[in-house]
């Protein structure tokens, strides 16, 4: 998988992907769900999940290397700065045919639209948090986020 997905998709899924209340409990099944996934694949991801400030998960897997910690903020510092998820936020810059990084003028050492990061959205109230993945292609930390959003919302009702 390395097609970037259009705008239009990468938007559907966060309007279909919203959590009517996000607690410490869910950022730990959604997680642990994250990981089992990982495992199933034997995929050398990191998987961290906030709200705001707070980290309430984080699990790094066999081959990954410290440097995944630092992508990990760097995507979530575009969802927070945005509101959007850090693969949406690089495909509109693509689509203008410019990059993030010349557009925003933004520091890369703090800062990467590159895919991984989603918006922890509640209806009614907005973007509270990000779950990321870091260790893939960006595509692929990217749709590996959306796969367990859609099976966590789709078998607790949030």
């Amino acid at each position: 998988m390395t097609d970037f997905p259009p705008l239009d998709e990468l938007l559907a899924q966060e309007d279909s992907l919203v959590f009517t209340g996000f607690t410490h409990d869910d950022a730990w099944a959604l997680g642990s769900l994250l990981v089992e996934l990982a495992r199933e694949r034997d995929l050398p991801v990191a998987i961290d999940i906030r709200r705001g400030d707070q980290q309430l998960f984080h699990h790094a897997r066999p081959g990954t290397v410290p440097d995944n910690g630092t992508w990990i903020e760097r995507k979530n510092n575009v969802v927070r700065r945005f509101g959007h998820s850090s693969l949406l936020i690089g495909q509109r810059h693509r689509d203008r045919g410019t990059t993030f990084e010349d557009a925003t003028g933004l520091p890369r050492d703090t800062y990467a639209a590159h895919g991984g990061a989603f918006p922890i959205r509640i209806a009614d109230a907005g973007v509270i948090g990000t779950v990321t993945v870091s260790g893939l292609p960006q595509v692929e930390d990217h749709a590996l986020v959306v796969e367990a959003l859609r099976r966590f919302l789709g078998g607790t009702g949030h």
